[in-house]
């Protein structure tokens, strides 16, 4: 493996090899070979679902040189004089290209005086500026920007979408990894490929070139998924004292109870999903875990089940 980042090795150098955000890259794709382009995109989503590679791949198929496109990080560069010297550059025409490209990250982060000052210039912005705005907090987006952007929503990229990912990757990087481990990586990624990517950099640096799923477990302190199968497995026998096992279990890992609690919800569904369908296509984890929730289809019963879930629910309300 080289020293560069996964996530920075294997960014998307084109809209084909963009992950699930198809409803995203045929509308863009679509706008360039017809040159309806607009003044002003505004990308929305989770972390890591693609919004920056995405800006960058638009402003270089509208014909933008590298020279011409600049990036902001709206974090560190949020103040009323920021967005007065990136207003005079606008003025400016391109160095090669027909357009100059701004992509802004984490917009949300501007002042309101910074946001009354960039909004003059959507209001009549130059015909050679092209600005790409990504964020992850739309609500902090003042409307009147909005209403003066296309707007596109990224979503979170699906497990299975991330697996797949990970493991060409593997392959790539010549790195053994089980179905197991790819399954734990995509689901801790939480929809974001950049940070599944990432995760996978950090396994593959403590682990080698063979990826074990126990020290992966370890290394990330992440609850064994049997904890909850040993659960609901005490409940169909009525064997209510495994409750202090399991309890002490979690606490000599060191596991934190809250994210048991949220386990232990997505569990049940994960049940309650195999006894609805009698089937297990629906549930986000590896085939042999798969297995065991379509043991459960005969042995839970719907309304038993949502109790459970409505009792889990408001255990962790309160």
């Amino acid at each position: 493996m080289s020293n560069i980042a996964l996530y920075r090795k294997y960014r998307p150098k084109n809209f084909n090899e963009v992950l699930g955000q198809e409803h995203v890259v045929n509308v863009l794709e679509k706008a360039i070979k017809s040159g309806n382009i607009t003044h002003a995109y505004l990308f929305f989503g989770s972390r890591g679902t693609g919004k920056t590679s995405v800006a960058r791949i638009l402003a270089r198929d509208i014909g933008c040189f590298p020279e011409d496109i600049y990036e902001i990080d709206a974090a560190s560069n949020r103040g009323i004089d920021d967005v007065r010297e990136l207003r005079e550059g606008v003025k400016t025409l391109p160095f090669k290209s027909k357009y100059k490209a701004y992509i802004i990250d984490e917009v949300h982060m501007l002042t309101t005086e910074s946001f009354n000052a960039l909004l003059k210039t959507l209001e009549e912005p130059p015909e050679h500026t092209i600005f790409i705005f990504a964020t992850t907090d739309i609500h902090k987006v003042p409307l009147t920007i909005i209403s003066r952007c296309q707007r596109f929503d990224f979503r979170r990229i699906e497990v299975n979408a991330i697996k797949k990912t990970i493991a060409h990757i593997a392959e790539k990087e010549d790195i053994k990894i089980d179905e197991h481990s790819l399954t734990v990586i995509a689901k801790k990624a939480d929809g974001a490929l950049r940070d599944a990517e990432s995760i996978f950099d950090q396994v593959v640096s403590f682990c080698g070139n063979d990826v074990d799923l126990a020290t992966l477990k370890t290394m990330l302190n992440l609850i064994d998924e049997d904890v909850y199968f040993d659960a609901s497995d005490a409940i169909l026998a009525k064997d209510f004292l495994s409750a202090f096992d399991i309890t002490q279990k979690i606490y000599d890992n060191g596991w934190n109870f809250i994210d048991f609690s949220n386990g232990l919800v997505e569990h049940f569904r994960n049940i309650l999903t195999a006894v609805v369908r009698k089937n297990s296509d629906l549930i986000d984890t590896s085939s042999d875990y798969k297995e065991r929730y379509l043991k459960y289809k005969d042995e839970f019963s719907e309304p038993d089940l949502l109790k459970i879930l409505a009792y889990l629910n408001k255990f962790q309300y309160e």
